[in-house]
């Protein structure tokens, strides 16, 4: 199925990223993905190095014809988000992700592909393997865990590198420039509890919400697509206001940094209130279907009755969780007044897990102004302190400040308008990107980000563009011979 991709132009590029989509790599278990690129850097007789934390960094010296020119650090994460639809059966830890082209698209078969941010890590293998392409020497930085808290970049080390330019390569829209992004931290509410007999006269029933489309927690936070736990406890919250129900488990969502796609939840109540509860589910599934046909055209409601038969949450325990999870703001939570356009603060309600009285709530945070994030965290866990859970905020990571001038800015945007005879964008984002993170280690380091364009990141939908690919290669080719000389 991948072999296809292989022959896709420019094949240097896409021939990589199918040898790298053959190695599982998912956050905290890139050892092979490691292993895999120092087999190629030895291949290629090119110096390696690593750090403690497991960051690799590859050496190649510059051409003969730019042996004057800064020296460049090329930056893309190894690891990927691990989503796939429910229907699909599907190995991540072992097994390598199954590809096809389907017109100007290369797509996975029902799970994340990998181009977020696999691209990037080809591009910079297909010019440390090229004796063609004139470019300077070239420090190409292979981070870890980017994924689930940027581990390898808040812990890379201050002296593995010493170019002076960064170019990160997991931008996703090849019009764009990125000069800046937001920070993050992870918050994880968690409380246990006592679990009470179902009722003689009680029934449980299980709802599952599943057919959203999904995204990325930062980059699609806006778009108005739908998170599937938030609109399961809207409907829970309907249900219980008709008549009183108990909580016996819950499963929603996966990944912190990916919008929430399925959440099922079993409850229970008296079996005199079932058609009540029929009608409800009825007019939402309908209610939704309108709702959502813009963004998650597949959005399904259903339900099942349970012959087994499960304990349950005390009825105040269970009211008072209801209330907490639709009080957590989820999605916007403040535009930014500098920046058209940009999401400055927002969160995602990201993960739920209630098993055997045992809660679990993630959310994943992110603004491009410090105290903003402070605020909304703390907003965050006072409302679920206020029902007896403990918060506890983890993988904290800065933003990264935009410096509109820039040198290597400037010689971007010079060699956009050169090959495409129109301006880029420049653009602050509000999603996570590393070059913050690398920035406080290395101050002086000028940096951007750009890539081809990728859509459906973080969800079974991602697809990355042919000829975006193909426009992003020329791109990175002209930066490369453009880098500027160095300063005595």
């Amino acid at each position: 199925m991948s072999v296809e991709v292989s022959n896709v132009e420019p094949k240097e590029v896409w021939k990589n990223f199918v040898l790298l989509n053959e190695v599982p790599r998912p956050s905290k278990k890139e050892d092979r993905v490691i292993e895999f690129l120092i087999s190629f850097a030895t291949k290629n007789n090119l110096m390696y190095k690593q750090d403690e934390i497991g960051n690799l960094v590859i050496v190649k010296d510059s051409t003969p014809d730019m042996i004057n020119r800064e020296t460049v650090v090329l930056q893309s994460h190894v690891d990927m988000v691990h989503e796939k639809n429910n229907d699909v059966e599907f190995d991540f830890l072992n097994s390598g992700i199954k590809m096809y082209v389907d017109g100007d698209w290369v797509k996975a078969d029902g799970t994340t592909l990998g181009a977020d941010n696999g691209l990037g890590v080809a591009a910079i293998m297909a010019i440390l393997e090229s004796n063609e392409i004139s470019h300077p020497k070239i420090e190409a930085l292979f981070t870890i865990d980017e994924e689930t808290g940027m581990t390898g970049a808040l812990n890379l080390s201050g002296t593995i590198l010493t170019g002076k330019i960064l170019l990160n390569l997991d931008t996703e829209e090849d019009d764009e420039i990125c000069v800046g992004c937001a920070g993050g931290i992870d918050i994880t509410m968690s409380k246990n509890y006592l679990l009470q007999e179902l009722k003689e006269d009680d029934i449980n029933v299980k709802i599952l919400l599943n057919g959203l489309t999904g995204g990325h927690s930062g980059a699609d936070i806006h778009k108005g697509l739908g998170n599937s736990n938030k609109i399961l406890f809207e409907l829970i919250q309907k249900v219980n206001s008709d008549f009183d129900i108990k909580i016996c488990s819950i499963d929603g969502g996966g990944l912190r940094n990916a919008i929430p796609r399925e959440s099922s939840v079993i409850i229970s109540f008296d079996k005199d209130n079932l058609n009540s509860f029929k009608k409800i589910i009825k007019n939402t599934s309908q209610t939704l279907v309108v709702e959502f046909k813009e963004t998650d055209d597949n959005i399904n409601l259903e339900f099942e009755l349970l012959e087994n038969r499960f304990q349950t949450l005390g009825a105040i325990e269970s009211k008072e969780l209801i209330n907490a999870i639709n009080e957590c703001p989820n999605g916007v939570f403040e535009m930014s007044e500098n920046i058209d356009g940009l999401v400055e603060t927002s969160n995602n309600l990201a993960n739920i897990r209630l098993i055997e009285g045992k809660l679990k709530i993630q959310c994943l945070t992110r603004s491009s102004s410090e105290n903003s994030k402070d605020k909304l965290s703390k907003v965050i866990s006072k409302i679920f302190e206020n029902i007896g859970c403990d918060s506890k905020f983890s993988g904290g990571y800065p933003g990264w400040e935009p410096n509109l001038n820039s040198v290597t800015l400037k010689e971007v945007k010079d060699s956009y308008i050169k090959l495409f005879s129109s301006e880029p964008k420049v653009n602050v984002i509000h999603a996570g990107l590393e070059c913050g993170i690398i920035g406080s280690h290395y101050p002086e380091m000028d940096m951007i980000s750009f890539g081809p364009t990728i859509l459906g990141a973080h969800s079974p939908d991602e697809k990355a563009s042919i000829s975006s690919t193909q426009k992003f290669w020329r791109f990175f080719r002209e930066i490369l011979s453009n880098i500027p000389e160095k300063v005595n």
